[in-house]
């Protein structure tokens, strides 16, 4: 007897015998059990799934001399028949060498005569899309009312192409792709039946190169035998089918994750000497970095497609969750340019290094070219920025009123006597003990070239137009020192001073009715004796800005005791002259501001005994300097335990899909860098009630900042008369606090 093939001698004889497509199975299975049989079934899926083959079980099923049933006995007469290929009333029609209307209608001519053995005429027209239109049109009445003892069975890989009148038709039943999985189970089965010995790494390869097709699997399993000599292995499976030894991506991928350049390089020459496909070998990384992602988040999902799972949960703890989406999305780059590349092997050899040098920690060698750790070039989380900018602070606001000749000019311009000097008993100067607010018209800030820098520091440019200065001095900030005297000889006249107001804050004061509060300042004293005379020559010039007025205006939120808005009162405009004549009281010495709070410039340490508990690990995160998945990483977990050596710390299970030894080991090296080295651990496992973790006191005091902005805005009389006069409405959400943030 002649040899017959794999996928002829096993092909399965009923529906319990199928491979992998259990949706169809089961609906047929229930619909002969039922006796619910439709008149025409249409099969649709790619090469080798089991279209025919489903076609003749159901046929036998349907003529069974045992009568109608999902389990035909395999041993009558009309069993063996249509398992050989030869029973009368299954009528197989190729439809790709019958595409004509006159076989279609010498076909449906017998339609209307009973069968001749069986019970059911069966007609199994296979890849139906070949058929012309007319051939389409001439059966649809046929199909749609065909004789009771007739059943239509449609096979077809291109359902696209059918009509959609042939379509509404039948009951369409859709055969999946076999998976590698299924492939190798049934071939592991069959060669075990044929005892031939195999290897099960050259039945993934052959799983692989299947590509959905049992078929094409068993007639490549065929194959293999031969070329093996009665013997399935997988050095001669890689030969055969020309592919590329699995084993040299893992090495790659093994050079990667060891930052080797010089053994990347090396593989490559190794494997350029089987002259492979280097498209290929991008495609195979690619598809491992998937199955990597894969094993990182969802470890139970990982396929052993090529036999190598054991191997990729092992090389999945070696990368990042960034580094394995980075280094995908690099391979498919690579190989879309690998066209324009000089040669293949370069465009392999340059998308490799690129991996490393755009690598997020680094290149192979970071103390020659390092690279930004993750989160480092953002200079507001830098721990750095955050312990200096509060510090840096105090001089900036403090340089105007301390020597800078060009911002000292404004002071200068007031009445020449000294601001130090004590008031003169014969003509006391104003000096109420609150600030007021002054007339609109006699005295507005002056234009300088350049705006000072408490104006302007860390204030948004909406802001500085509508003049609201004191919202962005709602932190507390270091206690300007007085402004020192200039020389009688040194002052200018007041008439040279900007006449012409500018400032945003006037034009609102102005539309409004009522000027902005203006505080007079503390440290200046009483106008000259030569004014007191000369009250005409003061009233010459009502509307001349008064400059040494307006610097402590500027300065009041920096010497504020308060963090919250210093709250003016408009007081009743009055001549200059009428004022200057009046006696006033000796003015009330101001309180003494409290002092700034100091930011903290080093996290708090580890208690007397040397351990870290949680109190001291909050305080001390924001200065480990962490980034990115780290730092997110760090910030939801929660000190368990420290004994002085070990340290365990306990991580949110929210946050355990990233988690990896790598983010461990950058968290206790950051640890070590603040002076607590300890063997660190990191276990998953819920948090109690009742504990922050560094991210929900951030949360935390976000909020609470967030309030007290709310708070000092709704307290500003600008606003207030915005919202009364103008009916504005201050909108939340939009508001940002300008204390800084030490997270």
């Amino acid at each position: 007897m002649s040899y017959q093939v794999l996928a002829r001698k096993w092909r399965p004889r009923n529906f319990h015998e199928l491979i992998g497509q259990e949706h169809v199975s089961r609906a047929l299975v229930n619909a002969l059990d039922q006796g619910r049989l439709h008149h025409a079934y249409l099969f649709t899926g790619t090469r080798g799934v089991g279209k025919t083959t489903l076609a003749r079980i159901l046929a036998k099923c349907l003529n069974c001399e045992e009568g109608v049933s999902s389990r035909p006995c395999g041993v009558c007469g009309t069993c063996r028949e249509i398992d050989e290929g030869r029973f009368v009333d299954l009528i197989e029609v190729d439809a790709a060498s019958r595409t004509k209307v006159e076989d279609t209608r010498e076909l449906l001519d017998n339609v209307q005569y009973a069968p001749t053995q069986g019970r059911y005429k069966v007609y199994l027209i296979d890849e139906v899309h070949m058929l012309s239109t007319h051939s389409f049109n001439a059966l649809l009445k046929t199909l749609e009312e065909p004789p009771p003892h007739v059943k239509f069975l449609l096979a077809t890989t291109d359902p696209q192409k059918l009509p959609v009148t042939i379509l509404s038709r039948c009951l369409q039943f859709t055969l999946k792709n076999m998976p590698p999985v299924r492939v190798v189970e049934h071939l592991s089965d069959i060669l075990a039946r044929e005892e031939v010995s195999f290897e099960e790494d050259a039945l993934w390869l052959l799983g692989k190169a299947a590509d959905g097709s049992m078929r094409d699997a068993m007639s490549l399993t065929d194959q293999a035998i031969a070329f093996g000599h009665g013997q399935v292995r997988r050095e001669d499976v890689a030969a055969m089918l020309g592919t590329l030894d699995h084993r040299h991506v893992l090495a790659l991928l093994e050079c990667l994750a060891s930052l080797d350049a010089a053994s990347l390089l090396a593989e490559v020459a190794t494997l350029a000497e089987q002259g492979p496909d280097y498209g290929g070998v991008l495609d195979d990384m690619a598809s491992v970095f998937h199955r990597l992602a894969i094993a990182q988040m969802v470890p139970s999902a990982l396929d052993n497609g090529h036999g190598d799972r054991d191997a990729l949960l092992a090389l999945a703890s070696r990368f990042t969750g960034e580094d394995v989406q980075l280094y995908y999305q690099i391979a498919l780059q690579g190989r879309g340019d690998m066209a324009n590349a000089p040669d293949a092997r370069t465009a392999l050899e340059m998308t490799l290094l690129r991996m490393l040098a755009f690598r997020p920690q680094g290149v192979p060698r970071p103390a020659q070219t390092p690279l930004p750790m993750t989160g480092q070039a953002e200079g507001a989380n830098a721990p750095g920025a955050q312990a200096s900018a509060p510090v840096q602070q105090a001089p900036v606001q403090q340089a105007p009123v301390q020597a800078a000749p060009a911002q000292q000019a404004p002071v200068q311009q007031a009445p020449a006597q000294p601001q130090q000097a004590p008031v003169p008993p014969m003509a006391p100067a104003p000096q109420p003990a609150a600030p007021v607010a002054a007339p609109a018209t006699e005295a507005q800030p002056p234009m300088a070239d350049e705006p000072p820098p408490w104006a302007t520091e860390d204030v948004p440019q909406d802001a500085r137009d509508a003049g609201f200065r004191d919202v962005a001095q709602d932190a507390p900030q270091p206690a300007a020192a007085p402004v020192s005297a200039p020389a009688p000889e040194q002052t200018a006249a007041p008439a040279q001073a900007p006449a012409a107001p500018s400032s945003a804050m006037s034009r609102l004061s102005a539309a409004f009715g009522s000027a902005p509060a203006q505080p007079e300042a503390a440290e200046s004293s009483a106008p000259q004796p030569a004014e007191m005379a000369a009250p005409k020559a003061a009233e010459a010039v009502p509307a001349a800005p008064q400059p040494a007025e307006a610097v402590p205006a500027a300065l009041e939120p920096a010497v504020s005791p308060s963090p919250e808005p210093v709250v003016s009162e408009p007081v009743v405009s009055e001549p200059v002259a009428s004022v200057a004549a009046q006696p006033l009281p000796e003015p009330a010495p101001a309180p003494a501001p409290a002092p700034a709070p100091t930011p903290a410039t080093a996290p708090s340490a580890p208690s007397a005994d040397g351990r870290l508990n949680h109190a001291a690990w909050l305080e001390l995160f924001p200065s480990l300097g962490l980034g990115g998945i780290t730092r997110n990483i760090g910030a939801h977990c929660l000190v368990e335990h420290d004994d002085g050596t070990h340290l365990k710390l306990r991580l949110d299970p929210a946050q355990s899909a990233m988690m990896a030894e790598v983010h461990q080991e950058r968290i206790r090296k950051a640890l070590a860098g603040q002076g607590v080295e300890r063997v660190l651990e990191i276990s998953v496992a819920p948090l109690p009630e009742g504990l922050e973790t560094p991210h929900s006191r951030r949360i935390r005091l976000l909020g609470e900042r967030h309030v007290r902005a709310v708070e000092a805005l709704r307290a500003d009389p600008h606003i207030q008369s915005m919202e009364q006069q103008l009916g504005a409405r201050l909108i939340e959400e939009s508001v940002n606090s300008f204390e800084p943030d030490d997270f």
